[in-house]
């Protein structure tokens, strides 16, 4: 049987490894095999949610194992770490649990066909002391750490009976910078109810960006509506024009040599792929360490491997010039086509290129207001912005679940909001 190995259960991934459960896997066609280093998933454009509490992440992640069971794949916890194209393998690091009694070895996974979709990470373009002091958003782990300092420090002024304000740095004016910021402010607004406080006088938040404007790859207009609304509504401090050369533990330095004062930070700038992927068994890689791939998304110099989303290098497809953004919509579509395309290469019929659709983009400021481009580069925002920003998370819960499971749990999420607290406080 045809063994297909998806490599990464992120939004892309495991939307692909679903389908071809779906198809290939339940009708006996092929064996489909998910891999990746953790049990659950999130969808990461939550993860600033997940950060300032707002979201709990035990309510809304999903769990690989009973997602392989309703659709027909296997799932295999492990972390790559190696690949063998002449023998068709990839390696699996060991590990070792708290509670089991020995350690997991390294292990090989055969496969046909592989697909690699690792996502991507934060890219601090080598600042000195961004490792050692900066927060990244690359993970639910990573969000968690950054919404338990937040809660603890605060807590802590309130047990002491001190008055304290926490500055915040967020380093990076692309969507989740911005986004992050206004959830943040949002949270301790929310949070100071439960103090009996008023309100989030005591947070000073800094969002800073290299660039000219905020939001850079939406039209100016949103970029300009989206600072106003930051500025003079929530109160947050923008800086544009600023690149960080350098962060030490108590605040960061600009090129002028400025420091901006903070007790925590958040590096949000840039992107780039899990630096593994460039001492791949020869696969060719950019400077980003993606994986350079062809239209039908096969990469460049193996046939049997496919690559798609932020991990990959893609180029748009059509008249168009330059690589398909790093943007969920874009993993979205690739896995679409990727189903096709497995299904295609089973059958020895050729495979179809991708080429990339842009639906627009939209960028929400927590329960302030929500901007977007849709329909041809309209901009709109407010409420009717906001509907299709939450149709987002619908869209992809659809993608994984189906329509009459995704509508169950918006029902039941409607209920149980009324039950609990309006940030997660624990």
């Amino acid at each position: 049987m045809h063994r297909v190995v998806i490599v990464g259960g992120g939004a892309g991934g495991l939307e692909l490894a679903t389908r071809l459960g779906k198809t290939l896997g339940r009708s006996g066609r092929a064996r489909i095999t998910l891999v990746d280093a953790n049990l659950t998933h999130i969808w990461k454009p939550l993860l600033h949610e997940v950060a300032a509490g707002s979201l709990d992440a035990a309510n809304d992640e999903l769990s690989y194992l009973a997602q392989a069971k309703w659709n027909h794949f296997d799932f295999i916890y492990g972390r790559m770490t190696g690949l063998d194209r002449r023998r068709h393998v990839i390696q699996l690091a060991g590990w070792k649990g708290m509670y089991a009694p020995g350690e997991v070895p390294p292990t090989e996974v055969r496969y046909d066909t592989l697909v690699l979709a690792v996502g991507s990470v934060c890219n601090d373009f080598g600042t000195p002391g961004v490792r050692e002091h900066c927060i990244f958003l690359d993970s639910r782990h990573d969000a968690e750490r950054l919404r338990r300092e937040m809660l603890e420090r605060r807590l802590a002024a309130v047990t002491e009976g001190r008055s304290h304000r926490l500055r915040v740095a967020v380093i990076g004016g692309g969507a989740t910078g911005v986004e992050l910021s206004a959830e943040l402010c949002d949270a301790q607004r929310k949070l100071a109810q439960y103090n009996h406080q008023q309100g989030a006088e005591d947070l000073d938040i800094t969002l800073i960006e290299a660039g000219p404007r905020l939001l850079p790859a939406l039209p100016e207009q949103i970029g300009a509506s989206v600072e106003k609304e930051l500025r003079n509504k929530l109160g947050i401090r923008v800086l544009t024009g600023t690149p960080v050369k350098r962060a030490e533990a108590d605040g960061l330095f600009d090129a002028q040599g400025n420091k901006i004062d903070a007790e925590m930070m958040v590096w949000a700038a840039g992107i780039r792929a899990p630096g593994f992927l460039r001492e791949l068994d020869g696969l060719e890689s950019n400077h980003l360490d993606q994986l350079l791939v062809r239209p039908t998304l096969q990469t460049t110099r193996d046939d049997d491997i496919f690559a798609f989303g932020d991990c990959a290098s893609c180029p748009l497809g059509g008249d168009a010039t330059g690589n398909v953004p790093p943007r969920a919509q874009a993993a979205h579509q690739q896995a679409e086509l990727l189903a096709q395309n497995v299904a295609s290469r089973l059958e020895g019929k050729p495979l179809r290129p991708f080429q990339y659709h842009d639906h627009g983009s939209l960028v929400s400021l927590a329960s302030y207001n929500t901007f977007g481009n849709l329909l041809g580069n309209r901009v709109i925002e407010g409420w009717v912005a906001h509907f299709f920003y939450a149709s987002l998370y619908r869209m992809h819960q659809s993608a994984l679940y189906g329509h009459w499971r995704t509508t169950r749990l918006m029902v039941g999420g409607f209920i149980a909001k009324n039950t609990r607290p309006l940030l997660k406080l624990h």
